[in-house]
Order: C-alpha cells, then structure tokens, then sequence
C-alpha cells in the first residue's frame, strides 16, 4: 500500500476548465498539458494559489516539494526575505519611472563585478530577450548573417530561435541558422567554409542540457577550442546561460568551463523570480550594443534590480554553487538508490545542480513519465524529460522526503508493471 496517498486536484482542474474559456489552451507553453508531458492529466496540479520556500501549494490546497523552481528562477526559495524586502524597499520609493532608476547603475555594476568576462551589462526582462539582443549585437558588429547553433538547441521562442516546422514560423526566419552537432570541431570547420565566412556568432549552452535525451557535459578542452575557432574566424561567440547561470559558477558557466564568452545571457537565478534578464559583453561590442534599437516598456523597472543586488549578494554569501553541487548529488544518489530497490534503472546525467533523469528500463521514455505523474501526484513536483533545479532553501529533511516519495512512486511503478521484474 502507497505511504503518499496520491492528491485530489478537484479545485485545481475547476480552475483550469475556467482558464480554458479565457484563455488560448489554458495553462500554455511548457507548463501546460497540450505538450504532452503532464499526463495523465489528473495527477497534476494544474494552478498554484501560493509558495513558500522549497514548496507551492494548489488549489485543492496539496502541498508540493519543488524540484523545477519554476523552471529555474526560485534559485533562493520562494519568498524569499532579503530579496523580497529589498524589492519592497524599493517598490515603495519608485518602479516603472520616465527616467530609470540609479538602481540599474548599481545592478549593472554588481554584474560587472561578479560576471569574469563581463564588461558592461544590458537588461531585459526575459530569456529570449537576452538571446535576441546578443545575436543583434553580433550581427551589428560583424556585419554577417549566419549564426551557429548546436543540436538540440533552445534558444529561446522569437522566430529567429525556433525551428522551420513550427507552427507561425516562415523558412526566412531561420533562413540564416546552421544547425551544428555538439564535440565536433572539425562540422564547426566545414561549416565556416561552406558558409565562405559569413558567419556572426555561434550560440551555445555551456553544455548539452536539451530535454528527452541524456544530458552530456562538456569540457574545458572542448570550449578552449571553440573559443579558438571563433576568435581565429572573427565570429562572436554567445554563451546561453539562461539556465545554468550562476549555479555552476557565480562568475558566470564560461568561467566553469575555463574560458570566456564574448557574450553571456543571463535570467532565471538573476532575481529570485523578478522578472529580468541581461546580457554582459566584452569591451570590442560596446558600440554594437549601443547602436540597437531595443528595448521595452518595463525593461528598466527599478524593482528588480534591486531584487538582482540582493539576490547575486545573497547567492555569493551562501555559495550557491558549491551548496547545489552538494545538494544535487546526495538527492540524485537517493533517487538512484530507491529505483534500484525496485528493479528500476535510473539514470542521473547533467550537473547537480540542473540533473536530467530518465529510467532506462524502457526506451519509450513513457514509464518514466508514467513515475514521474506519480511522484508528482504524492507532493514531489518534478517534471517529464527537463533538467531540474535546485534552491538555497532545500533542507536534508527536504531531500529525504523528496527520496521517500520517490521510493514510493516506484513501489506503485512496480506493481503496475509486473512485466518488468
């Protein structure tokens, strides 16, 4: 019999029938159930009514271990009080004014001060601003077209990321995108040639975390050559750290990596879920950056920025980094230790701080999430086939509980599965 008595989400899904009328699919995007990974659908909470920590609660007032953090911003924990108090502080005195606030000054050079290869630094509001502004940037200075990107990439959702297949996209928008595989100096090579140079900028992650495969790291040696190519080829070279940044390095993941980026995007750790993004750059790309024409109504709203300032000073306090390491390893080892238990291959691939599972049982991939909607349906919120997060707010007794409720998920896969003993 199950420890964790699976949830009733009868208010929650009430909430989602009401979004329904109101909103296109309801829940969108990732974080609804047209992309097919929140299903069965009646496991999931749908709709959030509040957060506190490591946990979110639902409507139907369950309560859940976060281990996607939102998909990454609660890098803290959620309600946090410093970042939050700060954000209050300067809430209270001004926001969204005609003439930014001098808080951006500051945030600006908190990052210059923390980011290794930083020189300057642009804000935004999200992920895909951050891309964007950084492919413009590069493309202004080179005078180039073609971007670089390697296999298996997001990037973020303008049309310039996406891919030719999607729905609203034209083959124009990505008529420019050369798609490259991971490792493989010599396509990069080949690329260039057949490209006869007109080549602005490779993106990348800092390593390969792209969703339903095993994640693979990369190397130091790796990116030292990469850097090589590019600085040899004048083509700029742009560091996606959106998702990892600074939970490997607070210096920023090319300082991981022993190398440096000529520009790096940063969002979700940035403020502990106030909404901003920014881009640091070298030196040579100051009058590129300065001759965009972009920016947003809310771009230089001062209350996340202080957030920012207290968030990277709170994250250099605890060293997060070395603190999710830590974390991440003991919770994947236990993770690990529970499906073998029950005759279960869990595999544990990526960095600690953002670790990938996948049972490898069964190359579907549809047991695993049929494990993970019942993790999720007991209180363990994880997600199918995505890296996960860690926040400074987890406890041992968190990880324990997170381990147990694992367990016990795999204790019900086991018995619905008798075919795999």
């Amino acid at each position: 019999m199950s420890r964790f008595p699976e949830y009733n989400h009868e208010k929650s899904r009430g909430w989602f029938d009401r979004a329904l009328n109101v909103i296109p699919s309801g829940v969108y995007g990732h974080l609804g159930p047209t992309e097919g990974l929140f299903l069965p659908i009646e496991k999931w909470p749908l709709i959030c009514s509040r957060a506190q920590g490591t946990y979110f609660w639902d409507m139907d007032g369950n309560r859940y271990l976060d281990l996607m953090c939102a998909y990454g911003p609660n890098v803290l924990g959620y309600g946090d009080p410093d970042v939050d108090a700060a954000a209050m502080a300067q809430l209270s005195v001004g926001n969204c004014t005609t003439a930014p606030s001098y808080k951006m000054v500051e945030c600006a050079e908190l990052l210059v001060d923390t980011v290794a290869m930083a020189d300057w630094a642009f804000f935004m509001k999200n992920g895909t601003d951050a891309t964007t502004f950084s492919v413009l940037c590069a493309r202004a200075h080179t005078r180039k077209r073609k971007v670089f990107f390697l296999k298996n990439y997001y990037h973020g959702n303008d049309a310039w990321a996406m891919k030719a297949d999607y729905p609203g996209i034209l083959p124009e928008d990505v008529a420019h995108n050369v798609i490259l595989p991971w490792f493989d100096l010599q396509a990069l090579e080949d690329a260039y040639q057949a490209c006869d140079g007109d080549v602005a900028a490779l993106i990348a992650q800092p390593y390969d975390h792209g969703n339903f495969y095993d994640n693979r790291l990369a190397s130091k040696e790796y990116w030292a050559s990469v850097r090589k190519f590019c600085t040899e080829h004048g083509i700029v070279l742009i560091i996606d750290d959106v998702r990892a940044g600074f939970r490997l390095d607070l210096a920023g993941s090319d300082h991981y990596y022993g190398f440096e980026a000529d520009l790096i995007c940063f969002c979700k750790a940035l403020a502990n879920g106030y909404n901003m993004s920014a881009v640091c750059g070298k030196e040579f790309l100051r009058p590129a950056a300065s001759s965009l024409s972009f920016t947003g109504s809310y771009w230089m709203s001062a209350e996340p920025f202080a957030a920012c300032i207290a968030c990277i000073n709170k994250m250099k306090k605890l060293n997060t980094p070395k603190l999710f390491r830590e974390l991440g390893t003991k919770l994947t080892a236990g993770f690990q230790a529970a499906g073998r238990a029950h005759g279960f291959d869990l595999v544990v691939s990526g960095e600690p701080a953002l670790f990938y599972l996948r049972i490898a049982n069964d190359d579907s991939l549809m047991l695993h999430q049929e494990w993970v909607a019942e993790c999720v349906s007991r209180g363990l919120f994880i997600t199918s086939h995505h890296n996960h997060f860690l926040n400074a707010a987890v406890t041992d007794a968190d990880i324990q509980l997170a381990i147990d409720i694992a367990d016990d998920a795999f204790s019900v896969l086991a018995a619905n599965h008798p075919e795999l003993r």
